[in-house]
């Protein structure tokens, strides 16, 4: 890119991005000076702005400002505000079909009964219920306490999946549709090996119900139980063991196999963004992603909240009027989500976005939307549906990065791609979570964190190139090369299905 302190993104553009901090009176280029001092990640007028003109980054409309800008002022939320304005949806009109690589790149992967191809092979420990969750992880550490698992390498671990909810809500309702999608999601889960499912018993939401919804039947790679029914926490917890131990020799004779890239569903995430976001890993994402539909394979591009405002920038890629009308559907279910519940959109960005150079969600939609790429919006998912649609498609969640990447995770993703700026610390189990740094310092500062830094695109390493490193790094992950987080451990916390509806 360019070794100037200041980075100007779009012709159009009315601000400059701060590369690093500039201290007030710092001349610029252009004969342009600073007027205030000016962190690094965030905007500086590059001429004078009138109270209610629009403030342009990537060449779209990020606010509009509040009071009057001097040149080289600061631009940021205490004189930049939100503003509705018309939005040009345009379906379709910028639609092109894939064009597809002629000998498809591989990864070594587990292929299932069903045809889908895994990533990693783990037993999984559902509950039902936050009655059941306790029990759930009784389990889970008895087995790893034995050390039965040695015995196994090929099963990557037992991992208790436990959540907040399962009772107390309309079994009628969304929020039970929600649950029941994504709990069978995780068991369907390319990932998983084998499943056993734990509840109390007089829930909610039944066990006996979703299997029935589902057609589950017991069998070597599901089991399921009731600490009602086996009578009690000692019981239950000896019998789930007596389950597992009858799992195993099943899920540890997977072995991994030459596979299509086609076969990867690469979850998009971004969580801790910066002023950096938008400009190098977000985009870098986006190229590696619009690389693996070329090879067959899916992306998919999440957090409804952070596309709001950026949402004309995807329908116009759509590949039906049908599908851009479905992402604009679900955009006004969020504006009335938010209303019901006394908030408003611009409640996201975080404090911590804000420190790093994100001023409104206008700005930060902007650059979470970069991570899909150029490729065709091929099709729109409601939470945790099952994602069946090759190539970039969009999945309606929250933007709260666990409950995003569970909704992601339930529709199929077998391998995820995590950007921050901020330092996220996250892991996702099932599915290996790759985390790319936003900027060269939080790479550093978090190292063991950190899988990739893509920074060094301020330094001069092409979106393109970056995009390919990205993308070789997910097929040797996907081949069984351990993430950071997996190094750590992480995952087992991070299962958070989206509650909607009221407690009751």
């Amino acid at each position: 890119m360019s070794a100037s302190r200041t980075l100007r993104l779009n012709a159009a553009d009315n601000v400059l991005v701060a590369l690093e901090t500039i201290e007030a009176g710092t001349e610029l280029e252009g004969g342009l000076k600073a007027i205030n001092r000016t962190p690094r990640g965030h905007k500086l007028a590059t001429k004078a702005i009138p109270a209610g003109e629009a403030i342009l980054k990537f060449g779209q409309i990020i606010g509009f400002a509040s009071e009057a800008i001097p040149a080289g002022g600061w631009v940021h939320e205490h004189n930049v505000v939100m503003k509705d304005f018309t939005r040009d949806y345009a379906f379709g009109k910028d639609y092109i079909p894939t064009k597809f690589v002629e000998k498809p790149a591989t990864f070594q992967g587990y292929k299932r009964a069903n045809g889908k191809v895994g990533t990693r092979n783990y037993i999984g420990i559902l509950t039902s219920v936050n009655c059941s969750a306790s029990v759930a992880t009784f389990i889970a550490k008895e087995i790893e306490r034995s050390g039965i698992l040695a015995q196994y390498p090929n099963v990557d671990g037992v991992i208790p999946l436990v959540h907040g909810g399962g009772c107390a809500l309309d079994i009628k309702g969304e929020g039970y549709e929600v649950l029941k999608r994504t709990q069978w999601g995780y068991a369907t889960n390319p990932n998983m090996g084998a499943v056993l499912m734990v509840g109390l018993g007089c829930e909610g939401f039944q066990i006996s119900r979703w299997k029935d919804a589902y057609n589950i039947q017991e069998s070597d790679t599901f089991r399921s139980m009731t600490i009602q029914e086996v009578g009690g926490t000692k019981k239950t917890v000896m019998k789930g063991v007596e389950a597992i131990h009858e799992m195993l020799p099943g899920v540890n004779k997977a072995v991994r196999t030459t596979q299509p890239a086609s076969e990867l569903v690469l979850a998009l995430q971004c969580g801790g963004s910066d002023g950096y976001s938008g400009i190098t890993a977000n985009p870098a994402l986006g190229a590696a992603a619009d690389l693996l539909v070329q090879h067959g394979g899916t992306a998919i591009l999440s957090e409804t909240p952070e596309i709001y405002g950026a949402e004309h920038l995807l329908t116009r890629r759509a590949a039906s009027r049908a599908v851009g009308e479905k992402l604009v559907a679900r955009i006004r279910w969020w504006e009335d989500y938010t209303a019901r519940n006394k908030m408003e959109m611009n409640n996201n960005p975080s404090p911590g976005n804000k420190l790093g150079g994100l001023t409104t969600i206008l700005e930060k939609s902007l650059g979470a939307a970069a991570k899909g790429g150029n490729t065709a919006l091929t099709a729109v998912y409601e939470y945790a549906e099952p994602v069946t649609e090759k190539g970039f498609v969009f999945m309606d969640t929250p933007g709260y990065d666990p409950v995003g990447v569970t909704g992601q995770v339930a529709g199929g993703a077998n391998v995820l791609c995590f950007t921050t700026g901020r330092g996220s610390a996250y892991g996702c189990k099932p599915t290996p979570s790759i985390k790319l740094a936003t900027n060269s310092f939080i790479y550093t500062q978090m190292l063991d964190d950190m899988d990739i830094n893509c920074g060094d695109i301020l330094e001069g390493v092409s979106i393109e190139a970056k995009g390919r490193e990205i993308f070789e790094h997910v097929l040797r992950v996907a081949s069984g090369e351990p993430s950071k987080s997996e190094t750590f451990g992480y995952g087992d916390a991070e299962f958070v299905p989206w509650t909607i509806g009221a407690t009751m």
